[in-house]
Parts: structure tokens; sequence; C-alpha cells
């Protein structure tokens, strides 16, 4: 009876030590989602489709434009076949996080910005058909802040994946390189 409440507890700390670790993970996401569809929601409003503010000319302006692709316009028409990639994206990241032991937060707020723009652009996708896109850089395709949460997470990830932030410069990393007479 003991073990049994004893494995109870422990099972509840552990549920309480994920959703700890869930919470600020899943606001991330949820908040790059709301921002993701507050901003398209105000371009369907105020411009036309094919229109832009201001006119052409400068650097970047904001345009309306239904990308029924994925990025850079490619697999136009993918519709479906775009939906099952971002739920198998989606359910990878949640599974990855769900599964990785406690670490570092950077690793967490990347993949929450991955999670969040991959189910903003899903809920285009299947509310809509397509993905709306409205930052209009000059020479560069359309895009919108979904996907921008999903190219600076994936960035982070890489970065994070090629350096290793929890060390320091001089601690651990730099012992054991004594020169072969055995002095420093």
């Amino acid at each position: 009876m003991t073990a049994s409440r004893s494995s109870d507890a422990a099972a509840v700390g552990g549920g309480l030590a994920m959703r700890s670790r869930m919470t600020p993970f899943l606001a991330i996401a949820l908040a790059v989602v709301a921002a993701d569809q507050a901003t398209k929601a105000i371009i369907r409003a105020t411009i036309d489709q094919g229109d832009g503010w201001p006119s052409r000319g400068g650097l970047l302006h904001f345009s309306h434009v239904e990308n029924s692709g994925a990025a850079f316009g490619i697999l136009q028409n993918g519709g479906i076949f775009l939906v099952i990639a971002a739920v198998v994206a989606i359910v990878a990241v949640l599974a990855f996080i769900y599964a990785a032991p406690a670490g570092n937060r950077l690793y967490t707020i990347a993949l929450a910005f991955v999670l969040g723009g991959a189910t903003g652009n899903l809920v285009d996708r299947v509310t809509r058909g397509t993905v709306t896109d409205f930052i209009d850089p000059t020479h560069y395709p359309a895009f919108n802040l979904a996907d921008s949460a999903i190219v600076l997470g994936v960035l982070a990830l890489a970065w994070l994946s090629f350096t290793d932030p929890g060390s320091e410069p001089g601690g651990d990393a730099d012992a054991g390189h004594e020169d072969a007479g055995g002095s420093s």
C-alpha cells in the first residue's frame, strides 16, 4: 500500500513537472497563432486580394496574397498533402517536446515558434483552403507571421545544435588538454 502511494505521488509530481514545462511552451505557441491570425484578419479586412499598401516602389509593403501552395509558392494547390504535412509536423514537435528531458529553455522556445507557425498556417488551410500572405518585400515572395515564426524557430534550433549555450569558456570543456610533458 505504501509503495502504491509512493508511485502515485511520483506520478503526480511527474505530471506537475510536465505541466510546468508544457505551459510556457504552449503559451508561446498560442501567442504566435493569435498574432498570426489577427494580422491575417486585418489584411483580409483592409486590403483587397491582389492589392498592396503602400504602392510598389519601396523595399517592403503589405499585400493580400492567398497562397494555395507551400513556401515560396511551391506545390500550388497542394491541398490535402500540405494539411497532412502540417499535422505531421505539429505532432512531431509535440512528441519531441513531450519525450525530451527537461533541459534548455531555448530549445523549448524555438520549438514553440515552429509549432505556433505551423498551426497558424494550418488554421488557414483548413478554414480557407489557402494561406494569407501579406509581408511583401521587393524581389522576394510574400509571407506571413507564421512563416516568420517557423523560420526563426528552425534557425534557432540549427544554431543551438551547433553551439552549446550551457557551457562556459574556460570550464570543463578545457580540462584534460595538457601538453605531452604533463604540465600546462
